[in-house]
């Protein structure tokens, strides 16, 4: 059977579906998910189901029906959630409740040895659930070609889960962020750096905790890095089993 892989989505977009409100009334917010994700995983191997941020209250039951986790990209995470007192005036637009939900869900993940796969914004989330902080902003990291378009290049650590699954050193890779990774998280180790040194992949301990800072998703050459999580998956749905 193909292992149940949880996405979450924590984008915020207005809805634009007359049905849904009365005239003249604000548009209501809806969650957005690239449907890339979904069907890169399909195509990986997985069953991926979506995780609407709707509370913290179902974690437990919620996880012990999953077999893997995609923290998928999506808008900046607040400063808040990991210390910071003061806002770059570059921070976009920033919603605290759906950090609250993701951060408690990868930390719980973590605590159940639970694959998981963190992409983009998910990787900085997967940082801070273990304590880490972040860059509020850095130049030059936002590309303006299409997502299958590889524009500069990551440096891989020898011997690292991400260097076993690539089996490569220098690796080319996409860039939307302007938020990176500062000060690594308790149990995380830096995998991939740009040329400029900004941290592009984190690995932790266990079954399987990756993030990489591009959207692999978008890249047909990284579905590997998808595989990667559905074996680790399978084998956590064996482990459950029996």
């Amino acid at each position: 059977m193909r292992p149940l892989i949880g996405v979450t989505t924590s984008e915020l977009r207005p809805s634009h579906l007359a049905t849904t409100r009365r005239h003249g009334e604000p548009a209501h917010p809806e969650m957005a998910l690239g449907m890339t994700y979904l069907r890169t995983l399909d195509a990986a191997g997985a069953i991926p189901v979506v995780l609407p941020p709707t509370g913290t209250d179902h974690l437990q039951g919620l996880l012990e029906r999953l077999d893997g986790i995609c923290l998928s990209g999506g808008p900046d995470l607040d400063p808040g959630a990991y210390g910071a007192t003061e806002r770059h005036t570059q921070l976009g637009p920033t919603e605290p409740s759906l950090d609250a939900f993701e951060l408690s869900l990868a930390k719980e993940a973590l605590t159940r040895n639970i694959p998981i796969l963190a992409i983009c914004r998910g990787s900085q989330a997967l940082n801070v659930a273990c304590g880490g902080t972040l860059h509020q902003h850095i130049d030059g990291h936002r590309q303006t070609e299409a997502a299958t378009e590889p524009t500069h290049e990551v440096h891989i650590e020898t011997g690292s889960k991400l260097h076993r699954i690539t089996r490569t050193r220098t690796l080319a890779v996409n860039s939307f962020h302007h938020q990176a990774v500062d000060r690594v998280g308790d149990g995380l180790s830096v995998t991939a750096r740009a040329t400029d040194g900004t941290i592009e992949g984190i690995e932790g301990p266990g079954a399987f905790t990756v993030g990489v800072q591009w959207h692999a998703e978008t890249l047909f050459a990284h579905l590997p890095l998808f595989e990667a999580l559905v074996r680790a998956a399978a084998r956590t749905e064996l482990r459950i089993a029996a």
